[in-house]
């Protein structure tokens, strides 16, 4: 089992389950499902928990977790990564009810002022909204919220969703917002995407109330994009990458072999440990984030909108 003390900073359900699958290999209650695009360009990776055995040991809820992936996601592309638009909005489209009208909401997460958690507002600002012109035969009926974060209006932004939801009939609530991510490689190129709802804050430590299911009322489908990753992770993987770059000097030999009796999580935790107070609490970012941002926002919205499409 997992050290109970080891939290594993990341929103990424994929980064759990390959944590897991190294110390303890298959586990009953999770299954894996790989595979790439039409393109090769993008990896799909679906992390299913399916009963309570799965969710005490991954720390997930029953549900299915859809990974996307592509180092391209990471530069600039004048058509917004069309090809991650399609994939969007295929898995999206597939967690959607099959009924005649579905009201949807839009929600973006995150703090508009912090350009890292400003994903879900962008979102939101590219967004087709259809509820106040909605034409006959139209399925969806899309309406859009950006409710900020507590610092900024003093109520959690499950509270606002929830009073919004029992005021305006909606079917499913859909989520995007900012997530951590335990490998810096998955910064910025990956696109998780769940029927479970989401736990804004919980890759970094910051809880806030849940927006699920059971707390709103309705179904909830999260999108998020690792944006920031732990400081005492990068300190980790530079540490390994430097003792794999050394290890062949004679003199750093008894450090390695010493090093190498410990595990992932217990030189992590040591990082933690002998880092500054502030180093150790310290989340990192790219240093284009702003205009990472600006294009993963409209890469989701697209995706989004293309479902509106009855061509799809």
């Amino acid at each position: 089992m997992i050290n109970s003390e080891f939290k594993v900073r990341t929103d990424l359900a994929v980064e759990l389950e390959e944590d897991i699958s190294a110390k303890e290999g298959k586990v009953d209650g999770i299954e894996v499902i790989e595979k790439w695009d039409e393109t090769g360009v993008i990896k799909i990776t679906k992390v299913i928990v399916k009963n309570e055995n799965g969710k005490k040991i991954i720390g997930r809820d029953i549900g299915s977790y859809i990974t996307l992936e592509s180092d391209e996601l990471a530069y600039p592309d004048e058509g917004y990564h069309r090809e991650m638009s399609i994939q969007i909005a295929k898995y999206v489209k597939e967690l959607l009810p099959d009924d005649d009208k579905v009201r949807v909401m839009i929600t973006g997460l995150g703090n508009r002022e912090a350009t890292p958690d400003s994903l879900g507002p962008r979102v939101v600002d590219n967004m087709l909204i259809t509820r106040s012109i909605l034409e006959d035969g139209n399925k969806y009926e899309i309406s859009a919220v950006a409710p900020g974060v507590m610092a900024q209006t003093g109520m959690e932004a499950q509270e606002i969703i929830k009073g919004i939801v029992e005021e305006v009939d909606t079917d499913i609530l859909i989520v995007v917002d900012s997530l951590a991510a335990r490998n810096i490689n998955r910064l910025n190129t990956t696109i998780q995407i769940s029927d479970t709802g989401i736990m804004p804050g919980s890759g970094v430590g910051n809880h806030r109330k849940g927006i699920t299911l059971e707390t709103i009322g309705i179904p909830v489908i999260a999108i998020g994009v690792p944006t920031v990753v732990d400081a005492a992770t990068i300190v980790n993987d530079t540490l390994e990458n430097l003792l794999e770059a050394l290890q062949k000097i004679k003199l750093l030999g008894e450090i390695k072999m010493m090093l190498d009796e410990f595990t992932s999580e217990e030189k992590y935790k040591l990082i933690k440990e002998v880092a500054e107070p502030k180093v150790s609490e310290m989340y990192v970012t790219t240093k284009d984030v702003d205009a990472t941002i600006k294009y993963l926002g409209y890469t989701i919205s697209e995706g989004l909108n293309i479902i509106w499409d009855e061509s799809i």
